[in-house]
């Protein structure tokens, strides 16, 4: 007919109107009521075990909202209660930043040393110590690279090294 039967009011989160079975993680006991007062308690059961996790974090999120919902309005009538935090420089009071990609100013003293720039303006590291090439200790098998191999192949816009 249209009319309604019952509710499960449900004004917490555990409480009385919505409680888990103690034996499986898929079902929940729910408590309603009709007009007149009376209650019965029916079983809710999940077929997948996701939609009862899902069931049950939307009433845990619920409540969660709730809770802040009255804190914020709480503060917003009393905005003068509460710690203030006072994160003002006091008389005399300095900081001191190091930040160690700062460029420095010119004429200023310190061991810079420029860096060799090559094309396009990216910087090159030097090679490494040590850079003996032997031919015999990169082909240990006595096999050479064929002589399409030996010359460097430069892609377009990158240096060869």
């Amino acid at each position: 007919a249209g009319e309604l039967f019952a509710q499960a009011p449900v004004e917490q989160f555990p409480g009385i109107a919505v409680e888990s079975v103690t034996d499986s993680s898929r079902y929940f006991v729910i408590r309603i009521e009709d007009e007149n007062g009376r209650r019965a308690f029916i079983g809710v059961g999940f077929v997948d075990r996701g939609d009862a996790f899902d069931f049950n974090v939307a009433l845990q999120d619920h409540f969660k909202w709730v809770k802040q919902q009255s804190e914020l309005a709480k503060q917003a009538e009393n905005p003068d209660q509460g710690p203030k935090l006072d994160l003002s420089f006091k008389e005399g009071q300095t900081i001191k930043l190091n930040i160690a990609n700062m460029k420095k100013k010119e004429g200023a003293t310190g061991s810079t040393r420029p860096r060799p720039a090559g094309p396009g303006g990216l910087s090159l590291l030097p090679p490494p110590p040590g850079g003996k090439s032997s031919s015999s200790a990169a082909f240990p098998s006595g096999e050479q690279p064929s002589s399409s191999l030996s010359a460097p192949v430069q892609l377009p816009g990158t240096p060869i090294t």
